[in-house]
């Protein structure tokens, strides 16, 4: 196969299409309506019932083939990390602080959107001068602004205020195909977590392709506000009490984890809350091996996921967390693109067979 058509074969594939999608919107904790109305829209054409509940939070039931199981929750959150307005200076200057785990040395200087009350503006994050005697400072966010070129006056008609958020221009987020092309390397800004909610879209329609059940009953829950405590997955799971609770979402690479880019997903086994299900954790590398791949195991000193944090809270009986494995996380992330074909085909054959 020629590079051409390798670069055809994955610009064309529906992860790849679904993800760009996904990507073109803004999406900060709290601010998740327009990548809500993609999912939905999703759903629509699939042909999946689906409810959104107040927080914003989207719910499609499966009945599953066994009626009588305990209820299985799947889950994969819509929100990204991002910046939020803390002032508004005399000359339209923004002033900002982190929402979720974003650090500015992570985000850089370049174009930035504020999502106001009416609209949305662009901006440029900017750092300041190099030319000082401070120039291998440790930036933080105080010494962080956004030149937006507007008055407070014009700032306040789009409704931009302190408590508006803010996040990467969507031209710079990619993604961008690299590597060889026979098997290739996928970068974006934060995969985390709409490779999730693409694996889940892409399981209902595989089960819809294949007419095919879940086995138990399941709740695909495409939830809010992870990233700042993962407050969407506990409504969810207070309301609905799944007995088994699996958050679908990346594996970060931090230094010494046992982790490679080469297709195999992650799973967690334990994270800075919680230690995972052990016997779940099992069945799912079951369901891996059952189609061709592997899981990779691994355990976190200082992540958490939607899973743990519902079980942190007393919310559910059993956990798992499992999904791409990326470099370079809560950033411009990078992974192995065979790695959402592995996490799909995983999920697709757990969800159809899974009876403990």
């Amino acid at each position: 196969m020629s590079q051409a058509s390798a670069l055809a074969r994955i610009t064309s594939d529906p992860i790849f299409t679904l993800f760009t999608k996904l990507l073109s919107v803004p999406a900060p904790s709290g601010y998740e309506t327009q990548i809500a109305a993609i999912v939905r829209a999703e759903l629509d054409a699939l042909g999946y019932a689906h409810t959104t509940d107040s927080a914003g939070n989207i719910l499609v039931r499966l009945a599953g083939r066994d009626s009588n199981a305990p209820l299985l929750c799947l889950a994969s959150h819509m929100d990204e990390i991002g910046m939020v307005v803390t002032n508004i200076e005399a000359d339209g200057t923004l002033r900002v602080t982190r929402s979720g785990g974003l650090y500015p040395w992570k985000q850089g200087e370049g174009p930035v959107e504020i999502l106001g009350d009416f609209g949305s503006i662009r901006g440029i994050l900017a750092m300041g001068s190099t030319h000082t005697a401070t120039g291998t400072k440790a930036i933080e966010w105080p010494d962080v602004r956004i030149i937006t070129g507007l008055t407070p006056a014009e700032l306040a008609a789009v409704g931009i205020r302190p408590g508006s958020a803010g996040v990467p221009g969507r031209e710079v987020c990619g993604p961008v195909i690299l590597g060889n092309p026979a098997d290739p390397l996928i970068g974006a800004w934060t995969f985390d977590d709409r490779m999730g909610v693409v694996a889940l879209l892409r399981l209902l329609s595989l089960l819809h392709e294949k007419s095919q059940q879940a086995q138990r009953p399941t709740l695909i829950a495409f939830t809010v506000n992870e990233e700042v405590g993962g407050l969407g997955a506990k409504i969810v799971a207070a309301r609905e009490r799944p007995e088994t609770f699996i958050a679908v979402d990346g594996s970060p690479m931090p230094p010494g984890a046992p982790l490679k880019l080469d297709g195999r997903p992650g799973i967690w086994a334990k994270d800075r809350l919680a230690p995972y299900d052990q016997a779940l954790l099992r069945d799912l590398c079951a369901a891996a091996r059952a189609v061709g791949t592997e899981l990779q195991p691994v355990v976190f000193d200082s992540a958490a996921s939607d899973a743990s944090l519902v079980l942190a809270a007393g919310l559910t009986q059993r956990i798992a967390c499992f999904g791409h494995v990326r470099e370079n996380s809560h950033g411009y992330e990078v992974a192995r693109f065979s790695v959402f074909e592995n996490t799909i085909k995983t999920l697709f054959q757990f969800v159809t067979t899974w009876t403990n």
